[in-house]
């Protein structure tokens, strides 16, 4: 889907940003699309390498069926190349480097429904490049009454964006960082500003949304650029926009860092209140007070989180059970 036939044979992907004119015989810079004899094929439908069975909160998607499990699919291939992506060993592979399981979209939701999980998530690599598995699990999710949601770095173009807002329930994005300089020097020249529209495109869908910015010292935890990141957000999406501060951990290209020093999440934490954001989280850090979700105006704890595990919920109805006031997000 979503492919221009140019002269020559050639083809051009319009999936995402990177609209990728591809030779013959040759694919794009995902890895997962060929053009063969003029024809632009996915490499990766029915082929996943990832099926496993995690906790929503692990998405992280806080704000949606909380304590529930979610059937969760990723394929080889990205289009981006982050040089502190923890899957790399999925994303930067071809398909003919990954052990892949043969499943249809049928399958799939079969599996989801026998183990007993109330939503199916598109994530670990970007499933920009599984595109049209993802679309096909998702219009027979929605006939099957389970939840959707994929986990995307939102550099996605915006018709396939579109089309897919038409069957997902809700959508977590990665905002990397907050300056070009970042996108152009840690994710292999990508662009800031369609991850920017697609979350007003997203938001005004009246999706659920859920944004991560993984904290990575010295590199994206200037307080200037997450203070205007923060006054962005809350002008653009709106103060209810549940904002992840996660917590760096050394891996592949930046070994050589050290983790975040949680301070820093705490104090850009601080930031984001000051703005005026409602729900702010500090991620990766098990069992911090801010891995819980408070309610905004009685300032009661609602959802007790250690990690990933829901000890406690007093959310009822889509309310604070103490003072009625609504909480955004999928309760039910």
């Amino acid at each position: 889907m979503f492919y221009e036939i140019l002269g020559d044979n050639f083809v051009q992907c319009c999936l995402c940003f990177r609209n990728c004119k591809i030779a013959p015989s040759k694919r794009g810079f995902c890895k997962t699309r060929e053009n063969r004899e003029g024809k632009l094929y996915s490499l990766v439908y029915s082929a996943p390498c990832a099926i496993q069975i995690d906790p929503i909160e692990k998405e992280p998607s806080f704000h949606m069926l909380p304590g529930s499990n979610m059937l969760c699919i990723g394929t080889a291939g990205c289009n981006l190349i982050c040089k502190f992506c923890h899957n790399w060993h999925m994303s930067f592979a071809t398909v003919e480097e990954t052990h892949n399981y043969d499943v249809s979209p049928e399958e799939i939701l079969d599996f989801a429904k026998e183990e007993g999980c109330q939503t199916v998530s598109f994530t670990y690599n970007e499933p920009t490049v599984f595109y049209e598995l993802m679309l096909d699990v998702m219009k027979l999710a929605k006939e099957e009454g389970l939840k959707t949601l994929f986990h995307t770095n939102g550099a996605m173009n915006e018709a396939p964006l579109r089309e897919l807002l038409n069957y997902t329930d809700s959508v977590t994005v990665d905002l990397k960082g907050f300056t070009q300089e970042f996108y152009s020097n840690l994710l292999k020249n990508a662009l800031i500003e369609p991850v920017l529209k697609n979350l007003k495109i997203i938001k005004k869908r009246n999706k659920h949304l859920e944004i991560v910015n993984l904290v990575i010292p010295t590199i994206n935890d200037n307080e200037d650029d997450v203070k205007r990141m923060c006054i962005w957000i809350k002008e653009n999406l709106g103060e209810d926009v549940p904002l992840h501060f996660n917590r760096f951990s050394p891996v592949h290209k930046l070994i050589y860092f050290l983790p975040t020093p949680i301070i820093t999440l705490e104090k850009l934490k601080m930031i984001a209140n000051d703005v005026g954001l409602k729900y702010i989280y500090i991620g990766n850090v098990s069992g911090h007070m801010f891995n819980s979700t408070y309610c905004p105006e009685c300032k009661i704890r609602l959802i007790y989180r250690i990690h990933f595990s829901v000890l406690e919920n007093n959310i009822k109805n889509g309310e604070c059970r103490f003072c009625k006031v609504k909480i955004p997000g999928i309760w039910e």
